[in-house]
This record gives C-alpha cells, sequence and structure tokens, in this order.
C-alpha cells in the first residue's frame, strides 16, 4: 500500500491534535492563580524543542544541508508561514479553550477546529487547482462535515449532568460535592 507511511503519520497527528485540547484544559488554573495565557508559553517552548531542534536533527539524518539561501531560501520561506499559521492557530485555540466562563469545553472547540480545517483545505484546494473540475461531492462532504461538527460538539458528554436543589437552582454533582467539602 503506497499511502500506508503517510497515513500512520496522518494518524498520529490526529492523535496529538485530538488530546491537544483535553490536555490544555488541564492547563487552567480553577482557582485563577494564573493568567489563562500562561499555558501558551509551555507551547512555544515546545513548538522551539520539538520544531527547531527535532528539525535541525532530522535535516543532519536525511543528510539535508543546513542552507536556507538562494534557491532554498523557499524552504524558510513558507516554512515561516506555515509556522506562523500554526503558532497563530495554536493561539487562537489556547484563546478558544481558555476564554470559557467555568471549565474549559475541548468537546465542543475541537469537533469546530479539526471540522474546520479540513473544510478550508479543501476549498483552499479548489482555488489551487481551478483548472481542475470540482465535483459536486466535494460540497455533500462539507455540508457533511458541517453536519458531523454540530453532531459530535452537542452529543460529546459536557460534564456531570445538573441536579435541582431545594432553592430551585442547578448544580453538577461535582459542584455538590466540592460544596459538601467545604461545610
Amino acid at each position: 500500500m503506497k499511502y500506508q507511511l503517510p497515513i500512520l503519520f496522518a494518524l498520529g497527528t490526529a492523535l496529538c491534535w485530538g488530546l491537544y485540547g483535553p490536555v490544555l484544559a488541564k492547563s487552567r488554573s480553577p482557582e485563577g492563580l494564573w493568567s489563562p495565557f500562561k499555558p501558551y508559553v509551555g507551547i512555544g517552548l515546545a513548538y522551539i524543542v520539538i520544531a527547531f531542534v527535532g528539525g535541525l536533527i532530522v535535516m543532519k539524518i536525511k543528510g539535508d544541508s543546513f542552507n536556507f539561501f538562494g534557491e532554498e531560501s523557499a524552504a524558510l520561506k513558507w516554512g515561516f508561514i506555515a509556522g506562523s499559521l500554526g503558532a497563530l492557530g495554536a493561539l487562537s485555540l489556547t484563546s478558544a479553550m481558555l476564554s470559557f466562563t467555568g471549565p474549559p469545553k475541548a468537546q465542543l472547540v475541537m469537533p469546530i477546529v479539526f471540522g474546520g480545517a479540513v473544510t478550508l483545505t479543501a476549498i483552499v484546494s479548489c482555488f489551487q487547482y481551478r483548472d481542475v473540475p470540482t465535483s459536486p461531492w466535494l460540497w455533500v462532504g462539507i455540508v457533511g462535515v458541517v453536519v458531523s461538527i454540530v453532531l459530535v460538539a452537542y452529543n460529546t458528554p459536557h460534564g456531570a449532568p445538573k441536579k435541582k436543589t431545594t432553592e430551585g437552582e442547578s448544580v453538577t454533582a461535582a459542584e455538590e460535592t466540592l460544596a459538601n467539602d467545604n461545610s
């Protein structure tokens, strides 16, 4: 199978990015001890270590040159643009995850991020290859992605169900436990 290795790497990316939101949700201080953007510094550090150092190591292993000028300048230019988009995407995702009142909701944000990314990639490809006819099934697929985003985001568990109190207020089981522990 000629696409086996790319598919394995794509699944690895889906695994890492699928876990990114739930793990990022853990980086928020429930007591508000730090800014919601303090974790973004850790994200940036990870980008530097993994992308920069890892990239240099793999370049060396592959026997690549460390020249980024002349004919090879496109690698640095377009790599920087792609990295900037990735970092801005991470900042935007961090903002989405950490701007909720209460706990972050990865189960709402991540379907929008990934469904939106797939859709945007398809639309950009339509512009890049506008001389190639576009199948109407693409648009059916995009509608399917939008429907899937809504279905997944709406039906993924969002925490403990609310219980009615004697005063008629709704509280989650976690809030009730916390209140009982503080009594």
